[in-house]
């Protein structure tokens, strides 16, 4: 006699078709539409890969569905039918495109919207800071960090202001890091709850949704700058399809 529920296997058996269903229509959808031709083009402009064992498309493809929330492991199970490669090939791919993606601008720029937001690594409550150009709902800068004072706030708003030529309006929340770190840099800020502050938690909305699919903890095998890697690559690969949607 089985020990194994049959309700489980068809519980697990369900589950694996809406994945792979949810996979195939983001495949249809992005390989379909003019965009992802131009995010190719792009990539292949770069020259980040010298050589191209395998296709093109399939690298970009695969890197697009892992950034919209599918694992390595699934993303190489998906597409072996286009290409044979490990899942560790999936993770290589995603960070090496980062260096084909452009950084955001150094421009004038009006409001800025900067916020937290906690993750864990290993267990352990780390924050995540990051900026947000309320007009163009470009991400600016962002910043892994384990505490959340003063001098965290101050180093992280000097990096925001990398991608600004003027000094713009902040806006923030209730930290009570922010003003002091805002004074010594002499930034005009605002406190602001909702409205175009808004931009920035919808961003940390996306965010969570893709960390979601690790428990928003990443992996024993995740240190600090790998952390800091995946927010990098994370925010330059959503930039750019910002940036290719509008």
């Amino acid at each position: 006699m089985s020990l194994i529920n049959p309700e489980i296997k068809v519980c697990k058996g369900l589950r694996c078709c809406q994945v792979f269903l949810w996979v195939l229509i983001i495949c249809l959808l992005v390989v379909c539409v003019e965009p992802f031709s131009v995010l190719v083009d792009r990539v292949e402009r770069s020259g980040v890969f010298c050589w191209n064992r395998k296709p093109l498309k399939v690298k970009v493809l695969s890197t697009v569905l892992y950034y919209s929330g599918l694992s390595y492991r699934v993303v190489a199970r998906v597409l072996r039918e286009s290409a044979r490669f490990a899942h560790e090939s999936v993770r290589l791919w995603f960070r090496r495109l980062k260096e084909a993606l452009p950084k955001p601008e150094r421009v004038r720029r009006r409001v800025v919207a900067v916020d937290e937001t906690k993750l864990k690594l290993n267990g352990e409550q780390l924050y995540v800071w990051a900026a947000v150009d309320v007009k163009t709902k470009e991400v600016l800068a962002c910043r892994v960090s384990w505490t959340r004072n003063i001098m965290q706030a101050e180093t992280f708003l000097r990096k925001v202001l990398e991608a600004c030529v003027n000094n713009p309006l902040i806006l923030v929340d209730k930290g009570p890091w922010y003003p002091e770190a805002l004074y010594n840099l002499g930034l005009k800020w605002r406190h602001v709850t909702f409205g175009m502050r808004n931009r920035i938690e919808r961003w940390f909305g996306i965010l969570k949704a893709r960390t979601k699919r690790f428990y928003n903890n990443f992996p024993n095998n995740s240190t600090m700058q790998s952390t800091k890697t995946f927010m990098e690559t994370f925010i330059a690969w959503y930039n750019t399809l910002l940036k290719i949607k509008s």
